[in-house]
């Protein structure tokens, strides 16, 4: 069937989505199945004119508001800290959440698979970042020797809650407030005012701690050459304040070690 063509791509990222949205994998793979069942008995359910990834999700979401949400696994290991942050959020919250920060949506795709205004989405968003910032208050380290910038990222760090412990502007200064005050966050230049690295310090850094690094840097093609593991968040400047919002709230949602350190 060509809409199957169309949708196969897109269905590994749709059951990672419907596993974090449930917060297992096995109620997050009923819903998959339920939805595609219920997909071949009649692909004219289907809003194709929307796109074949926005199709589908809003798809699922029919199935999912369908049933009332109610195949969830009542077993699912909660444990992991990042899936119980998640099943807190009221289901509106979670899933706004997810489709912007985890599936990649633009806000206005979002909006239209969730059916609701942009400005009803943007509400959603914001009350689940207001929740997650609260809970995940943290120490944030800077690494960055433009002074203007480097104020810019303190104001919005301490906008959001998050303590600053320091703002350092070579490597070696950066790698000293790491050991002398632990991040639970680190803001990361990669060119700094000695010539030194910031990627350097980053891995200095990582050696001894576990925490999650955004690199803010003029220069994203350095990170991005695809002949090493490459960063999970980056942020190109200029930037928005609301990109780097929404990057530390993420980063610090969905960081494998899933503690903070307490500001």
């Amino acid at each position: 069937m060509e809409f199957a063509k169309q949708f196969a791509p897109h269905l590994p990222l749709l059951r990672r989505y419907a596993r974090a949205l449930t917060g297992s994998q096995q109620s997050g793979d009923a819903y998959i199945r339920a939805s595609l069942e219920a997909l071949v008995a009649d692909p004219s359910q289907v809003t194709m004119d929307l796109g074949a990834r926005v199709a589908l999700y809003k798809f699922f979401h029919t199935i999912w508001n369908s049933t009332g949400a109610t195949i969830i696994d009542m077993s699912a290991d909660l444990s992991d800290s990042a899936t119980a942050r998640l099943q807190s959020l009221a289901p509106l919250q979670r899933q706004a959440f997810l489709l912007t920060s985890l599936e990649g949506f633009k806000r206005s795709e979002a909006a239209t698979i969730l059916g609701q205004t942009e400005k009803e989405l943007d509400k959603l968003i914001d009350l689940a970042q207001r929740e997650i910032e609260d809970e995940l208050r943290t120490k944030v380290l800077i690494i960055e020797d433009e002074a203007i910038i480097a104020a810019d990222l303190e104001h919005i760090v301490k906008e959001m809650g998050h303590d600053v412990t320091g703002n350092a502007v070579t490597r070696d200064e950066a790698v000293k407030m790491a050991h002398a005050n632990p991040p639970g966050l680190v803001l990361c230049d990669i060119q700094l005012a000695d010539d030194s690295s910031g990627i350097d310090a980053a891995h200095e850094i990582l050696s001894a701690f576990d925490v999650p690094i955004i690199f803010i840097t003029a220069f994203p093609e350095r990170l991005l050459t695809g002949e090493r593991p490459e960063p999970t968040f980056l942020i190109s400047k200029p930037f928005q304040d609301n990109t780097v919002k929404a990057a530390i709230a993420q980063a610090l949602f969905f960081h494998p070690s899933k503690e903070s350190v307490a500001a």
